[in-house]
C-alpha cells in the first residue's frame, strides 16, 4: 500500500488532468457556446465508471460523465479495446441530457487492462432536426430532435471510423463546427490519458487504483458529515408550475441516506420538457452536494448516500421515444422545488428563490457581412435569492451552469447576425425590512438580417419565491418589438422567424425576498 503522501499526490494529479482536459477542448473548439461560454463538462472515472474529478464547467454536465461511461461499459463489455473512442448523445444510452450534448469517451489502458476512462461532454450548436440549433418546441418524439448517437466507436482500436464523422457532419446545418468540436473533444482526451499513463508509469497501476479508492473514501466520508447537520425526517414538498400544474416528492432524510422520492410525478409530457432517470439523479445530485459539501471536490463517494426514486413513464423517468430538448427547465425546476420545500417544510438554512431557469436562447441564421451560418446558444444569468443577512446576488448563472460565463459583446456582434443594443440590471424591490433579491439582467438585440430563435425558460407566470413571511422575487420574460410593437412571447417558442430591424429583448427574473434577520430597514434597497 502506497504512503498518504503519495496516495495525495496522484489524487491532486487526476484533478490536474481533468482541468488540463478542459483547458485543450476551451482553446480549440470552434464554437462560441464553448470556448466563449464554456458550456462544457471534462471528467476521469475509474475502470468501472465511477467518477474520480472533474474539470470546469457545468455541474449537472460533471455528473452525467460517469453516467454515460456506465452505460457504455454495459452496451460494449468486455469488446472495449485500448486504442477505442465512443460517442453518445442519447438519453436512452448514456447522454443523459438532450441530443446537442454530445459526450466523447475513451477507456485509458496501462500494461492491457484499463485503469480509468477521460469524458467530455459539450453543447453542440446544431445536431440536425427540425429546427436551426435543433431545439423544437413543438415536436412529440426525440427522432425529431435530431441526429442519435446511441453509443457508437468514432475509433475502433486506434483506427478511425471515417463514416460517423461524415455522418454527423452530413446531419449539421453547421459542419464545419461541430467537425471541430468533436476533434477539440477528442484532443482534450487524448491529452488526460497521456498524463493518467504517465502516472502509472512513474507510480503504478496499483497506486492509481488506490488513490481512486481513498478518494471514493474521503468524498463518502464529507457526504456523511455534512448530512449530519441536516434535519431528520421525511418531508412532503411541492412547487407550482406555469402550466398550472403542481409538482410534488418527498424528501427522507436519515442518518445515512437522504432519498428523493420522485413518484408521485407527473406523467411524461408530449413536449421536449422530459429529463431521463439518470437526468432527475443529476438534478438530486447538484441539491445534495450543496447541501452537504459545497467545496469543489466531488467524486462517487460524495453522492453515495443520496437515492432517487422514480416511476417510468413520468416526467423524471420517460419512455425511450420521449422527446428531450428543453430538459434543462425541467431538471433545475426540479432542483428548485426540492430546494423550496427543504426551506419551508424542513427548515433548512438557504437563501430565497432564484430566477432558476437556464433561459436557453438560440438564435439562428446567416451572418449579413461574412454569409456565414451562425447559431447563437446562450444560457442566461439572473438574479439569486436574499438571506436573513445578506441581498441576493445580481446577474448570477442558475444553479446547473456554475463555471460558466456569457459571450462577451464584442465576440458576439463579429460571430452572430446581430448587435447587441444594451445589458443592463433591473431593479431590486424589497418591502421595508426585507433583503433584496438579487437583480436580473436586460439584454437586447437589434437583428441584422432574418434569422430564426428559439427559447424556453421558467418563472413565467409564477414568480421566484420568497423566504417565509417576505415578498415574492420577479418574472422571467421574452419580448419581441417589431413595428414599434412589443409582442410579449410564451415561455417555450421555436421556429419564430425574425427579419432584419427586429428587437429581442431578455429579461431575467429577480431573486425572492427575505426578512431582515434584525428587522431593521434593508442595507440593499436597490434599483437600476
Amino acid at each position: 500500500m502506497s504512503d498518504p503522501f503519495t496516495i495525495s499526490v496522484v489524487q491532486a494529479a487526476l484533478d490536474s488532468a481533468a482541468e488540463e482536459m478542459f483547458e485543450v477542448l476551451r482553446k480549440t473548439a470552434m464554437s462560441p457556446i464553448i470556448y466563449e461560454v464554456l458550456d462544457v463538462g471534462t471528467g476521469i472515472t475509474a475502470a468501472d465508471g465511477e467518477l474520480v474529478s472533474s474539470g470546469a464547467g457545468i455541474p449537472s454536465f460533471v455528473g452525467v460523465l460517469d453516467k454515460s461511461v456506465k452505460a457504455i461499459l454495459a452496451k460494449q463489455g468486455d469488446r472495449i479495446a485500448e486504442g477505442d473512442v465512443f460517442l453518445t448523445n442519447d438519453p436512452n444510452f448514456g447522454g443523459v441530457t438532450h441530443l446537442n450534448d454530445v459526450v466523447v469517451a475513451e477507456p485509458v489502458f496501462y500494461d492491457g487492462a484499463c485503469v480509468a476512462w477521460v469524458a467530455s461532454i459539450a453543447h453542440w450548436g446544431d445536431i440536425g432536426g427540425s429546427t436551426p440549433g435543433s431545439m423544437a418546441t413543438d415536436v412529440t418524439g426525440i427522432v425529431a430532435e435530431g441526429l442519435r448517437l446511441p453509443i457508437v466507436r468514432l475509433f475502433d482500436k486506434g483506427t478511425r471510423n471515417a463514416a460517423v464523422a461524415d455522418i454527423i457532419a452530413s446531419n449539421s446545418r453547421l459542419p464545419d463546427f461541430v467537425t471541430g468540436d468533436l476533434w477539440a473533444q477528442v484532443s482534450a482526451g487524448r491529452r488526460a490519458a497521456g498524463l493518467i499513463r504517465a502516472l502509472c508509469a512513474r507510480y503504478g497501476a496499483a497506486t492509481i487504483r488506490a488513490a481512486i479508492e481513498d478518494a471514493h473514501d474521503t468524498g463518502r466520508a464529507r457526504a456523511l458529515q455534512g448530512l449530519a447537520a441536516l434535519p431528520r425526517g421525511s418531508f412532503d414538498v411541492e412547487g407550482p408550475q406555469d402550466d398550472g400544474t403542481v409538482w410534488k416528492a418527498r424528501i427522507t432524510i436519515a442518518e445515512d441516506r437522504f432519498v428523493v422520492d420522485l413518484r408521485d410525478a407527473p406523467d411524461q409530457s408530449n413536449g421536449p420538457f422530459n429529463t431521463c432517470r439518470d437526468g432527475a439523479l443529476v438534478a438530486c445530485q447538484i441539491l445534495f452536494k450543496a447541501l452537504t459539501d459545497p467545496e469543489r471536490y466531488a467524486n462517487a463517494g460524495s453522492f453515495s448516500p443520496l437515492e432517487v426514486l422514480t416511476r417510468p413513464g413520468s416526467l423524471f423517468d420517460p419512455s425511450p421515444d420521449a422527446a428531450h430538448g428543453y430538459y434543462f427547465e425541467t431538471r433545475i425546476r426540479l432542483i428548485d422545488m426540492l430546494w423550496r420545500g427543504l426551506v419551508e417544510k424542513a427548515g433548512v438554512d438557504l437563501p430565497a428563490g432564484s430566477f432558476a431557469s437556464i433561459f436557453g436562447v438560440v438564435i439562428a441564421g446567416t451572418h449579413p457581412v461574412t454569409g456565414r451560418r451562425y447559431t447563437m446558444v446562450e444560457p442566461q444569468m439572473g438574479g439569486w435569492g436574499a438571506t436573513p443577512e445578506r441581498a441576493g446576488n445580481d446577474a448570477m448563472f442558475s444553479t446547473n451552469h456554475g463555471d460558466t460565463f456569457n459571450c462577451p459583446v464584442e465576440v458576439a456582434e463579429a460571430r452572430y447576425g446581430f448587435e447587441v443594443l444594451a445589458k443592463h440590471l433591473g431593479e431590486a424591490r424589497p418591502a421595508p425590512g426585507e433583503r433584496a433579491g438579487g437583480r436580473g439582467v436586460h439584454t437586447r438585440y437589434r437583428m441584422q438580417g432574418p434569422a430564426v430563435m428559439s427559447a424556453g425558460f421558467s418563472h413565467g407566470t409564477v414568480p421566484v419565491w420568497p423566504l417565509p413571511g417576505a415578498t415574492e422575487g420577479g418574472l422571467n420574460a421574452l419580448i419581441l418589438e417589431r413595428d414599434d410593437a412589443e409582442r410579449p412571447q410564451p415561455t417555450f417558442v421555436s421556429k419564430l422567424a425574425l427579419r432584419a430591424g427586429d428587437e429581442v429583448e431578455i429579461a431575467t427574473a429577480r431573486g425572492g425576498n427575505a426578512r431582515a434577520r434584525d428587522g431593521g430597514p434593508p442595507r440593499e434597497a436597490r434599483s437600476g
